[in-house]
């Protein structure tokens, strides 16, 4: 979740001080600052009048989410008579006048208000305060486990269940369908088991003695009443395929699929949308119970749904509509399968509205036929996003605000494994976090894309500045070769410091002048186009700042690249090396071109090469620009 997913967002704070401290928040996150009347030249900021109390019970209803610059206890007497359940409260935060914590209050996990914590913490620069049992255990929260998926939450006792993970007891999960990437994204030691069904479990799962269940599921399970706590998740796998007559009332399409759900035992929450043949997509019925149910509506030509083989075929409806089945054929299209999980039945209703199964009622005021089949994958009913990030040279100070935020609010984080060990920090419990060699940019890529069409936001992370030798440029690439419109998934690129203008900041300012960056891997370039390349910066009289000087393998090139630079500079040309700039083992050193190679160069080192004005100064580097007068050139 991003900040601006916590819309609509009240902050209140009753002092100058508290009010600068949340200001940032009204442009970050689109909040309204709220200030007592007394507080006049707040820029931004609205008044209210008459007491704090009152006024945030007329806030309380119409917002998501709060966040307060006040005491933690004189939020805790403003809010206690308005909570009711933490399935209902809005997200509230505390940050301290001093700006140095942000403390998630109420409603941290269904609410938000954690997440809500760290992402203002990145903000302010401040540290969030989260007393979560399950983010203290680095799990995601029972009750939140299944929102990047867009699960629906069943029944059950989960507040039971939740106790039972924080106590660290046994907690069998039974999934049956859905995305198990969450289950490999959780910590070493975790409480889960993931087991069967005592019923049909072997003798040695049998043995097994949970605390708690949770049941991952489209059935709809009935939980008698117990000693062990059980909670049901509803991934959203099924397609309802919908035939109907035109003019076929919203209740009567709806009453059909609940009594098809019932009898089936499928929860409706599992319900991903229903599929029709095109002539329906402006049925009345069917639009409006799909936007009142916040179900899809997909719809597919005649001819697509003639080339699936279904049990109960039609002459006529084929005469009717072209093709031998709707219900059964668009439901199996949506849901990308072979196999019917409920074939077609047929309802009517009566004059009196009263919903009849064959055989046909007279008078009758409509007809709707029913099938269902179960996806694969689940359908997240979310448009995905794209985060292409730049972390800079290393440290996280080094990393705006903006990259840090974009991390902590991905659904999914993909980066090469030194990347992602360099930003942990920012990762937070339930992110599904994917790391892989140098060499695998195109399947990062690639995996990014996928992840994102299916409706997750996801963040892929370059070291420096995504853009420049980054997986920018590769994933807008494999974007377009897959035909992407432009909007879905949408693409955010965050800058990055680059790591030629980091190790400019750890040896002075040789980029003071006009300069060029060159990467010596010839991985994707051919080596002629380089060394093309080279020659003419080395002609041209640029600051040059070299890339991937060195491998294990490739050791020529660098070699090749000196003996171009001195045939057009001086050999006494100010060199810069630096190695893992801004990580703890960074490497400086100062050299001049001539003696460029005496010096250990790698992968991670950048080279950079001054002009012929470039100049050692002490430990410094320094090209001028010319404010001292043009007799360098």
């Amino acid at each position: 979740m991003k900040l601006t997913d916590f819309q609509p967002l009240a902050a209140i704070a009753t002092t100058p001080t508290g009010a600068k401290k949340l200001q940032p928040l009204t442009q970050a996150a689109g909040a309204t600052l709220w200030v007592p009347e007394s507080l006049t030249g707040i820029d931004g900021a609205q008044t209210y009048t008459g007491s704090l109390k009152n006024h945030l019970k007329n806030l309380w209803q119409q917002h998501r989410s709060f966040v307060f610059c006040l005491a933690t206890g004189a939020v805790v007497r403003l809010i206690a008579p308005l909570l009711e359940h933490k399935s209902l409260d809005p997200a509230v935060v505390v940050v301290d006048e001093s700006g140095r914590y942000v403390i998630s209050l109420c409603s941290g996990h269904q609410g938000g208000a954690e997440q809500l914590a760290r992402l203002i913490a990145l903000q302010i620069g401040a540290t969030p305060i989260l007393t979560g049992a399950a983010t203290g255990l680095g799990l995601p929260g029972v009750d939140v486990l299944g929102v990047p998926f867009g699960w629906s939450r069943g029944d059950g006792d989960w507040t039971g269940v939740s106790a039972a993970v924080a106590r660290g007891e046994l907690v069998q999960v039974i999934q049956e369908a859905g995305s198990t990437l969450w289950q490999s994204h959780l910590p070493e030691k975790h409480p889960f088991y993931f087991g069967f069904p005592v019923s049909s479990a072997t003798s040695q799962e049998e043995s097994i003695s949970p605390k708690a269940r949770i049941w991952i599921s489209p059935t709809q399970r009935r939980l008698p009443e117990s000693d062990l706590p059980k909670v049901q998740w509803h991934p959203r796998v099924l397609w309802v395929g919908i035939g109907c007559e035109r003019g076929t009332s919203k209740e009567l399409i709806e009453a059909a699929i609940s009594r098809v759900a019932l009898a089936n035992h499928l929860a409706e929450g599992a319900i991903a949308g229903i599929a029709t043949i095109d002539i329906k997509a402006d049925e009345v019925g069917l639009v409006e119970l799909c936007r009142s149910r916040h179900w899809a509506l997909r719809t597919f030509r005649a001819n697509v749904l003639r080339t699936f083989t279904v049990p109960n075929p039609s002459p006529i409806v084929e005469a009717a509509v072209g093709t031998p089945s709707v219900a059964e054929a668009a439901t199996l299209c949506a849901a990308q399968c072979q196999t019917l999980l409920v074939p077609k039945q047929i309802f009517f209703s009566d004059s009196d509205g009263k919903l009849i199964q064959n055989p046909t009622p007279p008078n009758r005021q409509g007809a709707v036929t029913v099938a269902i089949a179960q996806a694969e994958q689940e359908y997240t009913g979310r448009i995905g996003c794209l985060l292409l990030v730049g972390t800079g040279p290393g440290k996280l100070d080094q990393m705006t605000t903006a990259a840090q935020t974009a991390v902590a609010s991905a659904d999914a984080v993909i980066g090469y494994s030194l990347y992602i060990d360099l930003i942990y920090p920012l990762l937070h419990p339930g992110q599904i976090v994917e790391h892989s060699a140098i060499t695998q940019e195109r399947l990062r890529a690639q995996r990014a894309i996928d992840l994102a069409r299916w409706g997750l936001t996801v963040a892929v992370v370059s070291s420096g500045d995504c853009g420049i030798y980054g997986m920018a440029g590769l994933v807008l690439e494999e974007l377009q070769a897959q035909g992407w419109d432009g909007k879905i998934p949408s693409v955010q690129i965050f800058p990055g410091i680059t790591a030629m203008q980091a190790a400019a900041s750890r040896v002075g300012a040789p980029l003071m002048h006009d300069f060029c960056a060159i990467s010596l891997s010839d991985l994707l370039t051919p080596w002629e186009v380089i060394e093309k390349r080279l020659i003419a910066a080395a002609q041209a009289d640029f600051v040059t700042s070299l890339y991937n000087p060195r491998s294990k393998t490739r050791t020529q090139q660098i070699v090749i690249a000196q003996q171009i630079f001195l045939k057009y500079r001086d050999p006494q040309t100010p060199v810069a090396l630096v190695r893992s700039v801004y990580r703890e083992d960074e490497q400086i050193n100062l050299t001049t071109l001539d003696k460029l190679l005496d010096l250990p160069i790698d992968m991670l080192t950048i080279v950079v090469i001054g002009n012929q004005s470039t100049r050692h100064f002490a430990d410094w580097m320094i090209t001028p620009r010319g404010y001292l007068g043009f007799d360098a050139y």
